[in-house]
């Protein structure tokens, strides 16, 4: 199979971490680079890629590249593909096309051209497909690659509650990350809304990898299919034992109900502790050496009138100072304003983009 590494999408800000964990999962010539991390390997790479890794929004599969002056070049060198190695003749698959300063200008001749060198292979090209071709032409390099992903990475299959502006899961792992989390700490979110950074660290305590219960573009790839199962058989649960460590509080009923119930779908619900509880009432939990604080509280251009969020920010900022000795404390926001109301002596490392929302992670030990 001609192929020519592999593309992981990263959240913008959190290529550094998407990078580590890479490494860690024995990925190989691991290299961070703008907008993700390149590594070598091929479709079944990039299976446990998707199956594996938490921090990657998708996986791209890098499957020719070549320089191209015109169109006509680009039919040409687009019908001599390896496609086959790739696509299954009974799967359509839509093409797409960006092209930056380059001699071929036009996104949409592009598309017509790669789609006839598909289509030349004997695969069929719909405008509505699973399986996305994209191409990107920039100053006349092509780079054509396959997205093995389908629904981005962040949709692990498992959570359907979801709260108000919440956060994406592999924005949460990210961050947990940041942060030091190994799996053995102790985790608290004190706003945890639909339990997003509770549930990411107790499923990475577990050894449960992300893409568990979800299907892949790739499954519909020419001998992908095989590759989920292979994969998913022999892995095992870590586990963890002793008293529940990730716990997570909010003060709305329904948030409460919603996290508990994405708990028990993601098969953690025997590790974890979500509670109703103002943030005023936080203490540290029984029994829970210090670990890891780590929230996303509200910010005035996400919810609510930012002026009101001052007294907010200053009495979590209270609560972790006087109550939380030893703990290692990250706060997210878009407002470095709001992060220095807490009073607490934060660095800021970022920023990271939440949905076009430059975010912050502000940190400290406490």
């Amino acid at each position: 199979m001609n192929d020519h590494g592999l593309f992981l999408v990263a959240v913008p800000g959190l290529e550094a971490p998407l990078a580590d964990e890479a490494r860690a999962a024995g990925f190989e010539d691991v290299q961070a680079v703008a907008g993700g991390v390149t590594c070598r390997g091929g479709l079944a790479e990039a299976a446990r890629a998707n199956l594996q890794l938490r921090c990657a929004v998708r996986v791209l599969a890098r499957i020719a590249a070549f320089r191209v002056m015109h169109l006509a070049q680009l039919d040409k060198r687009s019908k001599k593909v390896a496609w086959r190695d790739w696509l299954r003749a009974d799967v359509p698959v839509r093409v797409e096309a960006v092209c930056r300063r380059s001699k071929i200008y036009v996104n949409k001749a592009a598309v017509q051209r790669i789609a006839g060198g598909i289509a030349a292979a004997g695969i069929p090209v719909a405008k509505e497909a699973a399986i996305v071709v994209k191409a990107r032409i920039d100053d006349d390099l092509c780079t054509i690659s396959v997205d093995t992903t389908g629904a981005a990475l962040h949709r692990r299959g498992h959570k359907e509650f979801v709260g108000k502006a919440p956060l994406r899961e592999t924005m949460a792992a990210g961050f947990l990350a940041q942060m030091g989390f190994d799996g053995t700490q102790a985790v608290v979110d004190p706003m945890c809304g639909s339990g997003t950074i509770v549930l990411e660290a107790a499923e990475i305590a577990m050894g449960l990898w992300p893409g568990r219960t979800r299907s892949f573009a790739f499954e519909k790839m020419a001998g992908g299919d095989r590759l989920r199962r292979g994969y998913l058989e022999p892995m095992e649960e870590r586990g963890v034992s002793g008293p529940i460590r990730y716990f997570g509080f909010d003060r709305n009923d329904g948030a409460i109900r919603g996290a508990r119930a994405n708990a028990e779908r993601a098969g953690v619900a025997d590790r974890v502790r979500f509670e109703r509880q103002a943030v005023s009432d936080l203490v540290p939990p029984e029994g829970a050496a210090p670990g890891i604080i780590l929230v996303n509280p509200p910010y005035g251009g996400r919810i609510g009138d930012r002026k009101l969020l001052f007294g907010l920010y200053g009495a979590l900022g209270g609560v972790l100072g006087d109550r939380f000795g030893g703990w290692r404390i990250g706060i997210i926001t878009s407002d470095g304003g709001l992060a220095k109301a807490t009073g607490l002596d934060l660095t800021a490392l970022g920023p990271v983009d939440h949905s076009g929302t430059k975010v912050t992670l502000w940190h400290a030990p406490l």
